[in-house]
């Protein structure tokens, strides 16, 4: 590791010195900051998963109930059904932070209060198993934003991972090491210089002592 090009002084070291309490602190404190990221990333990478696999299932259970429902409901009907929507939502994006962070909060709003009705259509030319079907698709909204809201902050964890690892390892493999072995350069050529000018005047006092 190359030291840096400084001069050796007193004042120069106690620059160094100072330099390199900081530079610790900091390494610290991001190592810290990387550990929690990469808890809190582990944690969302679970939940995603886990709401993965339940929405997955719902929709598998819904699209088996339209196949079978539309199966004996007639294309005319199934168009009429779906013609009119129940309910219109739209998307809330909001924000929180984590670990200086912003990250998105998704969830649905309804344009007008819910009614007491469950579907737009009547029931006697369609059947439970559309009912159920729609039921289903109905109830994985929640965790379909949801689902989106941990991709997208697990996509900027990731990011802010990674820039975080490389301050640690610039710091820790760069910053540190050459900062420690120019400290070691200044101090062991001060005490070289020490020793000389010891050893100069110890000879200038036998000279001056020798003359007497």
């Amino acid at each position: 590791m190359a030291i840096l090009n400084v001069n050796p002084t007193r004042m120069e070291l106690s620059r160094l010195k100072k330099r390199l309490a900081t530079a610790s602190r900091g390494h610290k404190l991001l190592k810290d900051k990387q550990d929690e990221l990469v808890r809190q990333f582990t944690l969302l990478v679970k939940e995603n998963q886990r709401i993965r696999k339940e929405m997955e299932a719902t929709l598998q259970q819904s699209m088996a109930e339209y196949v079978l429902a539309s199966s004996s409901i007639p294309d005319h009907v199934l168009q009429e059904v779906f013609s009119i929507p129940l309910h219109q939502v739209s998307l809330d994006v909001q924000s929180k932070t984590i670990m200086n962070m912003e990250v998105p909060v998704l969830n649905e709003v309804y344009e007008e209060e819910l009614s007491a009705d469950r579907f737009s259509y009547g029931f006697v030319s369609t059947t439970s198993e559309l009912d159920q079907s729609l039921s289903h698709l109905d109830s994985i909204l929640p965790s379909m934003l949801k689902l989106a809201e941990i991709e997208k902050t697990c996509q900027m964890m990731a990011v802010e991972i990674e820039s975080t690892r490389r301050r640690v390892n610039a710091l820790e493999y760069t910053t540190i090491p050459q900062l420690t072995e120019t400290i070691t350069f200044i101090e062991r050529t001060l005490g070289e210089s020490e020793r000389s000018n010891l050893t100069r005047l110890m000879k200038a006092i036998d000279v001056i002592e020798a003359n007497e």
